[in-house]
């Protein structure tokens, strides 16, 4: 059985809860990606999406001086790193999200991605079942895409 250390990106940008809205808006774009970890001495205290700039920022009429802490999600779904390929594909279809960081006693270590699970043919399958789930069941009005 395939774990999740096996396929996490290790090398993940993450920004503290001070810092603000434009920063994650350009790390997003310079780092090209849509979620970016918000950790503080290494642990995890929330993640922020470029849904979560659109919705809680923009659309609320936020400054670009905003913190973090004020838009990110902070009800956090997340992985270890002996989590099973199948386990993690099945909590991100339960949870509806796209992205999940692997946490190691209490430190943020890495991330996985529907992307990750896909570009790996033995876990197409799990890719493919968790994006099918979210989907079907997305509700336009949650911020659960991480």
């Amino acid at each position: 059985m395939h774990k999740l250390r096996d396929i996490m990106s290790t090398d993940i940008a993450h920004l503290s809860p001070d810092d603000n809205l434009f920063e994650a808006a350009t790390m997003m774009r310079d780092e090209n990606v849509g979620m970016i970890p918000v950790c503080e001495n290494g642990q995890l205290k929330g993640i922020i999406t470029d849904r979560d700039i659109v919705t809680r920022g923009i659309a609320e009429k936020k400054p670009n001086s905003s913190t973090l802490h004020d838009i990110m999600s902070s009800q956090l779904v997340y992985g270890t790193p002996e989590m099973s390929v199948d386990e993690a594909a099945q909590k991100m279809a339960e949870a509806q999200i796209r992205r999940l960081p692997i946490v190691d006693q209490n430190q943020l270590i890495g991330v996985v991605s529907l992307g990750d699970l896909a570009v790996r043919s033995p876990y197409q399958n799990e890719a493919s079942d968790a994006l099918s789930e979210i989907s079907e069941t997305h509700n336009p009005h949650t911020s659960n895409d991480l």
